[in-house]
């Protein structure tokens, strides 16, 4: 094979991914069918949303995206490419500017007026339908006249949606409502017409069971009414929920900056800014894209992004990230990452992800309503048969089976997932805990163990001064003064801890830094030296016996620096032992103990000595060490903790702890680590500490207990009710509220993860 039939062979089986906003899709059953016909077209798979009304796809290169969407239009439904991050704001603009006009022209008007207009319509046909003393002569006429724009006009969505797919085949949830609305208004018309409920004085009395009456005397205008406004409701409250569910996402958007003052003082949309360009942000402005500090200082705000109170300092080579703010000073900053390319835009793309993701209950779900819908209007047409068989009267077979058909429509079923995860994910991102899928959520409910990396995570990652013992006649003081002078020097990172405690400002001559071991110079008239305690021994000078313990304590939680100077006589002396160590974080103790308290057992996963590791764990409450191991054995000790039948989380941030966080059963990074250790992770923590590890696992199980509870109520909900219906216990009316009410109760109860942890 030629190199370049090769090239041709592996570019036809590269993927790329887009996203397909969708019009028209109103239950599970509209999800299934289009996520079928999606996945006609070779080499497509396809994730359909409900909740986000969105379809994240994968297909091959050589696919066109109009193909895409005409494939969804062939399934009934209409779409749009969504505009990819980097496109311009004119042609987003336009984008979406067409997408709400298309809606409004596809729909007669937004869906809040047409439930206005029909529940102020309704409310006098329920009312003559419901109450026998408010029937004056003509009053069925009224009800006619009034349930018909409500029927035709406020139910079109429903009913476009229905016709739409019986083109292709295909039945919905929007076929039942169709169907039970229909069929109640349209016998209400044939009887008033050709029946006798149309003479004047006419009066029946409003029950739950089917009356024992003329049939064609009946007229039902009240419930296709009722049944009408009911599902307006519910729908304007779910888009209202998932308008509100997705809020975090929009706000994260919301963060980047508009435009850009480059530094030759042109000010130019975010959008024409390159890789390399030069910004300026003055105060209080934000941070237009991820960039390097070439010039200036100042203050940056990071709260927006890591929930980080206190500004950060940067200074010329610091990293900024796009849509942080400059609280005070002026920068000149380099673009290193724009558009799509930014981390706010990455923190975005996951958020999405996750909630356009699909899980494993969800495509359960999915199966099941996929099949639900003609199983429900057979099951209508043997009630109705059934009552008939039984000698019952036609009105009470008939109004059973309109229950049948309204009561059954599984929107509740739908909506319980896809809701769930898009507010559970939206309140993580709020949190800081961006949550790569449905999976992961799914994954972190079950874990029963959680292994933690030492440097970065359950401590600081930066060395940092603990005690400091000194020889009678010196003072703590006096050793910070010169040996603080000598370190600052150094770039060694013990030496900065030591140098960031410093007492006043002595100069130094002489430095000389000996590699591996430590450094000497003379601090004012004293000749100073700092180092290993061997270092010490090299340099002459003996530790006295009451420093000893000192040494040995520093040793079992990180470094002992043996530091001191040469006395009148020019003979060095050891004066002082500076603890230096890579200190817990202030929260991490607290953070394992909830960890714990949720039910997981702890475990310590560190290349650092056993010594150290086992300082460091009984400080934090960490009850299991596994010290010395190198990145290969972590994954073999996560391997082997799996092979003992555990749900294991691994929660790291460097370059060393990405295999395992890819072998766990659950990755959870933490945000300021390394990209390989992000990308490795299920989960990334983007404020720092470990309690927000704990928020994840505690958020993700509270999302899935209420996923499964709105399955239950959904599922529960149609058992009781179908059978109920067609026995004729429910009057249809009451059916519809019911059926509207379970939608409501589903997004609802999914609302209560907005403050959840």
């Amino acid at each position: 094979m030629t190199t370049a039939s090769t090239t041709a062979s592996r570019e036809a089986h590269e993927n790329r991914e887009a996203v397909l906003d969708i019009e028209g899709m109103t239950c599970a059953s509209c999800v299934a069918r289009v996520e079928k016909r999606l996945q006609t077209v070779p080499g497509v798979t396809a994730a359909v949303n409900l909740a986000t009304e969105s379809a994240k796809v994968s297909f091959p290169v050589d696919v066109d995206a109009d193909r895409l969407v005409q494939a969804v239009r062939e399934a009934g439904y209409d779409a749009r490419v969504r505009p990819a991050p980097g496109q311009d704001a004119a042609s987003r603009e336009t984008s979406d500017a067409s997408v709400e006009a298309s809606d409004a022209h596809a729909h007669g008007g937004p869906l809040r007026t047409r439930l206005i207009v029909s529940a102020l319509l309704a409310v006098p046909v329920v009312a003559l339908g419901m109450i026998p003393a408010l029937q004056f002569p003509g009053w069925q006429w009224v009800s006619f006249a009034l349930a018909t724009p409500i029927v035709l006009w406020g139910g079109w969505p429903f009913h476009r949606a229905t016709f739409a797919n019986a083109r292709h085949g295909a039945m919905t949830m929007d076929t039942l409502i169709t169907l039970g609305t229909g069929a109640a208004y349209l016998w209400s018309v044939w009887a008033l017409l050709f029946g006798t409920a149309g003479e004047v004085g006419m009066v029946h009395e409003a029950t739950l069971f089917a009356p024992d009456a003329d049939p064609t005397s009946m007229v039902y205008f009240e419930v296709a009414a009722a049944v009408t406004v009911f599902l307006l409701l519910g729908r304007v409250i779910e888009q209202r929920s998932k308008r509100r569910a997705g809020s975090a996402l929009r706000a994260l958007m919301d963060l980047g900056a508009k435009d850009v003052e480059l530094a030759d003082g042109r000010r130019v949309p975010i959008d024409e800014l390159l890789i390399g360009d030069e910004f300026v942000v003055r105060p209080g402005e934000k941070v237009a894209a991820d960039g390097v500090v070439v010039a200036g200082e100042a203050a940056v705000d990071q709260s927006m992004l890591t929930g980080e109170s206190v500004p950060v300092d940067v200074a010329p080579g610091a990293e900024v990230t796009g849509g942080t703010i400059a609280a005070d000073g002026r920068l000149r900053v380099r673009a290193t990452g724009v558009g799509a390319d930014t981390r706010l835009a990455r923190m975005a793309r996951l958020v999405e992800d996750a909630q356009a993701g699909k899980s494993r209950v969800q495509r359960l779900a999915d199966r099941i309503s996929a099949v639900f819908v003609p199983i429900v209007i057979a099951l209508a047409v043997l009630t109705f048969a059934g009552w008939m068989l039984a000698g019952q009267p036609v009105a009470a077979g008939f109004t059973a089976a309109v229950a049948v058909l309204i009561v059954a429509c599984p929107c509740a079923l739908g909506l319980a997932t896809p809701i769930a995860i898009l507010v559970g994910t939206g309140r993580g991102a709020q949190l800081g805990i961006l949550i790569t899928g449905p999976e992961a959520l799914e994954q972190a409910d079950r874990i029963d163990t959680v292994v933690l990396d030492k440097t970065g995570t359950v401590t600081t990652g930066e060395m940092t001064l603990g005690d400091v013992t000194t020889v009678p006649g010196v003072s703590r003081d006096e050793a910070l003064a010169v040996i603080g002078a000598l370190e600052a020097v150094s770039e060694h990172p013990v030496a900065r801890a030591i140098a960031d405690a410093r007492r006043g400002e002595e100069s130094v001559d002489g430095f000389r830094s000996h590699a591996g071991r430590g450094v000497t110079g003379t601090v004012g008239d004293l000749a100073a030296f700092a180092g290993k305690p061997a270092f010490a021994a090299e340099r002459g000078a003996t530790i006295p016996a009451d420093l000893v313990p000192a040494v040995a304590s520093a040793e079992t939680v990180g470094t002992a620096v043996v530091a001191g100077w040469a006395d009148a006589d020019g003979v060095p002396r050891v004066r002082a032992v500076f603890a230096v160590a890579d200190g817990i974080r202030p929260d991490s103790a607290d953070a394992i103990a909830r960890l714990r308290d949720l039910g997981a057992d702890v475990v310590l996963l560190t290349g650092d000595n056993e010594t150290v590791a086992r300082a460091v764990a009984a400080e934090a409450g960490i009850p299991t060490v596994v010290a010395g191991v190198l990145p290969e054995q972590k994954v073999a000790e996560i391997e082997r903790l799996r092979a003992e039948g555990r749900r294991v989380a691994m929660v790291g941030d460097g370059v060393n702890d990405a295999a395992a966080l890819a072998t766990a059963d659950l990755g959870i990074a933490m945000g300021g680590g390394a990209d390989a250790a992000l990308h490795a992770s299920d989960i990334t923590l983007v404020r720092s500490g470990l309690p927000a590890a704990a928020d994840a696992l505690q958020l993700s199980r509270r999302t899935m207990r209420i996923i499964r509870g709105n399955l239950f109520w959904a599922f529960a909900y149609n058992a009781a009710a179908i059978p109920l219906a067609a026995l004729g216990l429910l009057n249809p009316m009451i059916a519809g509220a019911a059926m509207a009410f379970s939608s409501v109760f589903v997004v609802l109860n999914s609302l209560r993860l907005r403050r959840a942890v």
